[in-house]
């Protein structure tokens, strides 16, 4: 009898200890959705936010992006900096539609990918492969690759 007691509390112990850390990579998962939620598709593509991007992209990001066969990078300051200029010379742009989706997100860790579907007024408009980091202050995006559609 007091072995049986010791193999079902061994069980009860693991199924808790592997609950929790499912929960834990759910939580994560849906910390790195809102990170690339209010920073990427919010601050960039439909508000042109500049804190909330600042505050979700790491200093030393970069994405990658694919032309004529060649690989050209662009920082996160680049970015903004062409997203500022947009905004001074269009302080007002017509609204769209946005709508997203994630068919992936990935943790491991302290490391996760997520593949991010985006639509503009119901076109599909790119697929986003982005890198995230968790920092002492939380996740930022580190990396980005897509596919415009």
């Amino acid at each position: 009898m007091g072995r049986m007691a010791i193999v079902v509390l061994a069980v009860f112990f693991a199924s808790c200890i592997c609950s929790n850390s499912s929960s834990a990579m759910e939580d994560s998962a849906e910390a790195v959705k809102k990170v690339i939620e209010e920073s990427y598709i919010r601050g960039i593509h439909i508000e042109r936010n500049i804190p909330a991007i600042r505050k979700g992209f790491h200093p030393d990001f970069t994405m990658f992006i694919l032309k004529e066969g060649a690989v050209e990078k662009l920082s996160i300051s680049e970015w903004i900096e062409s997203i500022e200029k947009s905004i001074a010379e269009n302080p007002d742009p017509p609204k769209r539609e946005i709508t997203w989706n994630f068919p992936m997100v990935e943790v491991s860790g302290d490391a996760a990918v997520a593949r991010i579907e985006m639509y503009r007024d119901g076109k599909h408009i790119f697929t986003d492969f982005m890198s995230l980091y968790r920092f002492s202050d939380g996740w930022k995006i580190v990396g980005k690759i897509y596919f415009r559609h």
